[in-house]
């Protein structure tokens, strides 16, 4: 995936970086939410990594940016927030703000890469295509067959 870690913290910049890189990913660095809304407008990102708390504007202005200007285009990128408040209700603030999910800071690689893989592109929904070979069991004939596999 092609990401873009806004981040303002250079060493969790570099931690987020070399955990996104070894998982295969390639990673954009924006250290403030203006500078993230900037490149998320000039170029097309597979999911953004929004920290909370940043310089100029914060994680939740930024977020709410781009789904502002989301609006225009149809198109949705998936934000997910990265902050060391992990208070009741700080999951909730952070989905109402348009934010998609949320990572407790510090990071842990299995978190990190849980997340990712949930919003991967290659996971939307595909419809299943239907077998011409199958053929239409009876109740009954479902059941015989469960049976049989069953015994075996």
């Amino acid at each position: 995936m092609h990401i873009l870690l806004a981040e303002d913290n250079l060493v969790n910049q570099k931690l987020a970086v070399a955990m996104l890189q070894r998982l295969g990913h390639t990673v954009v660095v924006a250290a403030t939410g203006k500078d993230a809304v900037e490149r998320w407008q000039h170029e097309p990102f597979d999911l953004v990594l929004m920290d909370v708390q940043m310089p100029e504007m914060d994680g939740f202005e930024a977020t709410q940016e781009i789904r502002s200007r989301e609006k225009s285009t149809g198109a949705r990128v998936s934000i997910i927030a990265m902050t060391a408040n992990t208070m009741p209700g700080d999951r909730e603030r952070c989905l109402r703000s348009g934010m998609d999910d949320y990572l407790g800071k510090p990071i842990s690689k299995n978190e990190l890469q849980k997340v990712v893989a949930k919003y991967h592109p290659s996971r939307a929904a595909k419809p299943a295509l239907p077998n011409p070979q199958a053929q239409p069991q009876t109740t009954a004939e479902a059941t015989m067959a469960c049976q049989v596999k069953s015994a075996l």
